[in-house]
């Protein structure tokens, strides 16, 4: 079975307009337009951690952990 394929970065001009949808979604006001990112970014990191947990050793052969241990040296 293949492995997953990488996404791709997504063009610059795409980019540009998300953050321009997202700051309008937050009424044009750019630090509230943050905030909500960070929210949604440490929601995102919790499901993914609920998901790790719940996903065999066998199954992950160790790719977890090293995830774990690269997000722990970015962190700290």
């Amino acid at each position: 079975m293949p492995a997953a394929p990488e996404t791709a970065a997504p063009a610059e001009g795409d980019l540009e307009l998300t953050a321009d949808h997202a700051i309008e979604a937050c009424g044009g006001d750019a630090r509230e337009t943050v905030k909500a990112l960070l929210v949604a970014n440490d929601f995102l990191e919790r499901q993914l951690d609920e998901l790790r947990a719940k996903v065999s050793t066998g199954y992950a052969r160790g790719r977890l952990l090293a995830a774990r241990v690269h997000k722990d040296e970015a962190d700290g």
